[in-house]
């Protein structure tokens, strides 16, 4: 059947393409002229598809930028490949509330080649989220670009280990989300169990309500987080987003950086996840009014899925 739809658009597009070269070639009089024509598939044979690199199910037959995330259209994207983040920190063994700098660089998965150009990501190069083993302390923030590396500075407030994931976009190819790890010296204080956290939280010049849709999410299932923000006057997109949302889980081994799936500069969004295993999660989204970087934490716990029953 795909085959036979496929027969009628080319024919279709083959007798268009006759009318426009000449008057009489496909059988058009002052008559026919004045009918409407019916329009035309696209043919996903020859035509090119434009789609989103971070998310790939906007797609579009012209160019342009993804509704959601406001990153470019483009036209054949590569397969997913992994590539590489060395990260190295200085000094080596950091303590707490001492400068250190961090610097990432990345390298080819073919033939471990520095990669030299990176394509823009929500009006940055680089972006780096590092939470503590304890889920208390969050960063997003951007090394910068310089001798052929990403650089950043700044003080780990106390002992322990940490995570950092790297968001960034190598020329031609596809966005990496790559984790590193590192450990500052001294006693690490007992992480505190989560549990569930969906009440209303003030940040900075925004009250932000949290729900979620099921109540109880199920790891490998859709979940549709929804945000209302108050006051709802003044909000503006945050590096080119409505929003930016991280998701970790307890264990900080599953780490998910994405943005709004409904929003449009109203004070209600909507963002879809699905998690992957059944655990509890902190989840810290970022909102901007007025100029103002505004963020919030939720914890939600999520079930593993009903076994299977046979029949």
């Amino acid at each position: 059947m795909r085959s036979a739809h496929l027969f009628v658009v080319v024919i279709t597009v083959s007798g268009l393409w006759a009318c426009r070269q000449g008057g009489s070639a496909g059988g058009e009089t002052a008559a026919t002229r004045s009918q409407p024509r019916a329009s035309v598939a696209p043919d996903p044979s020859n035509d090119v598809a434009y789609v989103c690199p971070m998310d790939a199910d906007i797609r579009s037959s012209n160019p342009g930028k993804c509704p959601r995330c406001g990153m470019a259209l483009v036209a054949g994207i590569p397969d997913p490949t992994g590539f590489h983040l060395d990260l190295t920190v200085a000094p080596a063994a950091p303590k707490p509330n001492q400068q250190v700098q961090l610097t990432f660089e990345v390298f080819d998965p073919w033939k471990n080649n520095p990669v030299k150009k990176f394509s823009v990501v929500h009006e940055k190069l680089f972006h780096a989220f590092i939470v503590s083993r304890d889920l208390q302390f969050f960063l997003h923030d951007h090394p910068t670009w310089d001798g052929g590396v990403f650089h950043f500075n700044l003080k780990f407030p106390k002992p322990g280990m940490y995570r950092i994931l790297g968001d960034f976009y190598p020329e031609a190819a596809t966005p990496q989300l790559l984790p590193k790890t590192i450990f500052v010296a001294g006693p690490e204080a007992p992480a505190a169990p989560l549990t569930p956290d969906y009440s209303w939280k003030q940040a900075e010049n925004l009250k932000v309500d949290f729900s979620i849709t099921p109540a109880q999410p199920i790891a490998g299932s859709p979940a549709q987080m929804r945000f209302t923000l108050s006051p709802g006057d003044g909000i503006e997109k945050y590096l080119g987003a409505w929003g930016h949302m991280l998701v970790v889980s307890d264990d900080l081994i599953d780490m998910m950086h994405t943005h709004p799936f409904i929003a449009d500069g109203r004070p209600e969004m909507q963002f879809n996840v699905v998690f992957p295993r059944p655990r509890m999660y902190r989840v810290w989204a970022q909102f901007q009014r007025s100029g103002v970087v505004n963020t919030a934490h939720f914890d939600v716990p999520v079930e593993a899925p009903e076994p299977a029953t046979r029949n």
